[in-house]
Parts: structure tokens; sequence; C-alpha cells
């Protein structure tokens, strides 16, 4: 008689575990149930007090009607311009400055270091006034003259939404941490086979940090699309109004059309759940790995 193997037993710690993140899981599904739900209700439903999770009616009509009552293809195109731009520089000169930190050696490396160390510890919204003055008063741009007088500098341009995000301290440190850990023998062989100190960052280096690379691409995507305080004292133009800044139009000081508002912001929101899906695996490892250095 074959003998059966036995099942290994699951401990009760572990049944424990997956039941609390089971629950934790759907904690986190339950608001955007409820807002894609909302959005799919009539404004007389949603103002009931005997409405239901569930629509009574289905009225799929809210997204086409919101898209008409603001113009939401310029906004969904400004926020994809600006988080593209951000994602790219932010990705390519972070990555350059962490591996010049991580494997290059020169006088006050690490002075600059800790300046970027300094520098996360900085809450955004202290640097706000400063940024603002520094492209209010941005010297020979947008009527300024020499001493940033005489005109609106950077505001209400591309410049002003691109630029002051463009680089973030933290992208720095998380490269600078995953260069650290690749072996030295990687760059010693490159400068055998006569690569230079570029051509050893690009070809050699940088592949084998991918989930850095997700890493920061994912999170500055997702800042970059999310932000509302920034593009709404930069701008003042429907022309350059970002998509988080087009969903205020839904909220008003007599009423807010939550049907409207909770279409506009599910498709807003769509974008990031589908790129976290996509590089969930390299996003999960980079913050494991990081957090192991």
């Amino acid at each position: 008689m074959a003998r059966l193997e036995s099942r290994p037993r699951v401990s009760p710690g572990r049944v424990a575990l997956y039941v609390t993140l089971a629950l934790a899981s759907l904690l986190m599904v339950v608001p955007f149930a409820w807002m894609v739900l909302t959005s799919l209700k009539t404004p007389a439903e949603i103002a009931s007090e005997h409405a239901g999770l569930l629509p009574s009616h289905w009225e799929f009509g809210n997204y086409v009607d919101a898209f008409k009552a603001a113009p939401f293809a310029t906004y969904a195109r400004n926020s994809f311009v600006i988080a593209v731009s951000h994602t790219v520089l932010n990705v390519l000169v972070a990555s350059m400055a962490g591996y010049a930190l991580a494997r290059i050696r020169f006088r006050g490396s690490d002075l600059i270091f800790y300046c970027f160390i300094a520098a996360l510890m900085i809450p955004t919204y202290t640097k706000v006034l400063p940024e603002f003055l520094i492209v209010r008063f941005m010297p020979l741009a947008g009527g300024n003259d020499l001493f940033g007088q005489g005109g609106s500098g950077w505001l209400d341009s591309w410049w002003a939404l691109i630029v002051p995000g463009a680089v973030t301290p933290f992208a720095v440190f998380l490269f600078r941490q995953f260069y650290l850990d690749l072996p030295v023998e990687l760059e010693e062989a490159a400068r055998l086979d006569g690569l230079g100190e570029f051509r050893i960052y690009a070809r050699i280096m940088t592949p084998q940090v991918k989930p850095a690379l997700t890493t920061v691409a994912l999170l500055t995507f997702e800042a970059s699309w999310n932000n509302f305080l920034w593009p709404l004292l930069v701008t003042r133009t429907d022309s350059l109004r970002v998509i988080q800044v087009g969903l205020s139009v839904f909220k008003t000081e007599n009423a807010t059309q939550w049907h409207f508002l909770m279409a506009g912001t599910t498709l807003a929101t769509l974008p990031m759940v589908i790129l976290f899906l996509i590089g969930q695996r390299y996003f999960v490892q980079g913050f494991a790995t990081a957090g192991l250095k």
C-alpha cells in the first residue's frame, strides 16, 4: 500500500495572519467600492436617507456628463504630461546622483548625502511658499527683468508645473542604497574592458537596480498625478489646469454634485490602479530590499 504523504499543517498564527490581512484588504477596498457605486447613482438617490449601497438605477451616463461639464480631456492631458515629465526627470537625474554618491568617491560626497537626508525631514508644505516666490520672481521670465521684477515669472506656465517637482531627495536616497549593494567586481570588470564612468552607470549598474527604477517611477507618477495644491497656486487658466484641480468644479459653496465628483474621481484614480497592478512586484521588492540595507 502506497504511503500517503502528509499535508503540512497550517499553524493558528498563520491563519490569524491571513484573516487579519484579508480584513485589512477589505477595509482598503470599501472606500473605492463606495466611490464607484456612488458615481453610478442619481443625485436624488444620493440625497435620499434610505439609499442603499447599490444603485437602484445604474447611471453610467454620469461619466459622459462629467466630461461634458468640464474640459476633463484637457485636465487629464495636462496631468499626464506633468506626471510623465516628473517621472522621467526624477528617474534619470536621481539615479545619476545616487550612483555618484554610492560608487564615486570625491571630496564632500558624505556632506552632500547628509544634505539629502536633511531634506527628507522638511515637510512638503513648508516648501510651498519659498518655491512660489522663486517661480514668481524668476529673472528674465514672464516679463521679469534681471532682478525678477515687472512680470509674473514662471506663473501660469509649464515651467512652474514641471521644474519644481523634477527631482526628489527620497529618490536620490533610494538609488544610492541600491547602488551601494552592487558588487564592486562589476565596475572593475567594466573598467578593464575600457568603459567610461557614464557607460558603466548606464549599461552595467543601472540595469541591476530595476526594483529601484520601478519604485521611484511609480511613486513619482502617483505624487505628480495626485498633486493639487501646487498646480492650484501657479496656474490661472483652464488650459493648464490638472485633473485634481478640475474636480473642484463640482464642489461649490452652494452644493456639491456628488455623482459627477465621484465619477471624475474614479477616472482620476484608475490610471494609478493600473500602474500599480503592472509594477507591484518590483514596487514591493524595491521597498523590501531598501529596508534591508
